[in-house]
C-alpha cells in the first residue's frame, strides 16, 4: 500500500471511509459484476486492508446490498418525483416516467449496470425483476384511476403497470449500449407505442385466434 493510501486511511472518519468503500464497490460491481469483484480487489482499490471492509459491511455481500439499495432508492425517487409533478395528466405522466428512467440510465450508468445484473445467489431482493416490480407499484394507482375514467377494469392496472415499466426499462438498456438515438427521441418512441396502445384498449380483450378454435 502506498504512503498516501495509508495516510488517507488514518485521516478518514468512519462515515467517510464507509462512503469511500461504497463508491469503490459501486465502480467495481458495475465493471466486473458481483462474482467478478473480490474483497481483495475492493480493498486494494480503496487502499485499505480487507478487515476494514468486513468491519463496515460484513463482507462483499453486505457492501453489494448497500450499493444496490442506494441505486434502487435513487431511481424510485426520481420516478416518484416525476409522477407526482404531473399527476392528473396521463400522457404527461407517461412521458415523465420514460424520461426519468432514461435520465437515470444516462447519468447513473454504473448504477444501472449493477441493477440489470443478476443478484448474488440466495439474494431475493435487488434483482432487475424486483426493481421493475417496485417501480410498477408506484404507478399502479395512477393507472387504476385512468382506467376508471375510461371505464376499463381497474383491477388489471397492476398488470399494465408491470408491462409499461418493463417496456421502458428493457429498451433503456439497449439505448445505454447503442446510443444510436437521442434520449428524447427514445422517450418519444416509447410513449408513442404505449400511449397509442392505451388509447385503443378494449374493455374486455380476447385472443381472436383462440376464439375461432
Amino acid at each position: 500500500m502506498s504512503s498516501s493510501a495509508k495516510t488517507s486511511r488514518h485521516r478518514m472518519t468512519g462515515p467517510q471511509r464507509r462512503q469511500q468503500l461504497i463508491e469503490v464497490g459501486r465502480s467495481l460491481f458495475a465493471e466486473r459484476g458481483f462474482e467478478g469483484s473480490s474483497v481483495e480487489q475492493i480493498s486494494e482499490a480503496a487502499g485499505v486492508s480487507k478487515p476494514v471492509i468486513y468491519e463496515h459491511f460484513g463482507g462483499k455481500e453486505g457492501l453489494y446490498a448497500v450499493v444496490v439499495d442506494r441505486e434502487i432508492q435513487a431511481l424510485l425517487g426520481q420516478i416518484t418525483d416525476a409522477l407526482t409533478e404531473h399527476e392528473g395528466n396521463a400522457r404527461a405522466l407517461l412521458e415523465a416516467a420514460a424520461m426519468a428512467l432514461l435520465d437515470y440510465i444516462d447519468h447513473s450508468t454504473d448504477g444501472f449496470r449493477i441493477l440489470v445484473r443478476d443478484s448474488p445467489p440466495g439474494q431475493s431482493t435487488g434483482s432487475f425483476a424486483s426493481l421493475i416490480s417496485d417501480i410498477a407499484t408506484q404507478v399502479e394507482h395512477i393507472l387504476a384511476a385512468e382506467f376508471r375514467r375510461r371505464r376499463l377494469d381497474p383491477k388489471t392496472a397492476p398488470l399494465y403497470a408491470q408491462m409499461l415499466v418493463g417496456m421502458v426499462a428493457i429498451p433503456g438498456g439497449w439505448w445505454l449500449d447503442s446510443r444510436k438515438m437521442k434520449k428524447d427521441d427514445v422517450a418519444a418512441h416509447l410513449v408513442n407505442l404505449a400511449w397509442n396502445g392505451l388509447a385503443g384498449m378494449e374493455a374486455r380483450p380476447t385472443l381472436r385466434t383462440r376464439a375461432k378454435s
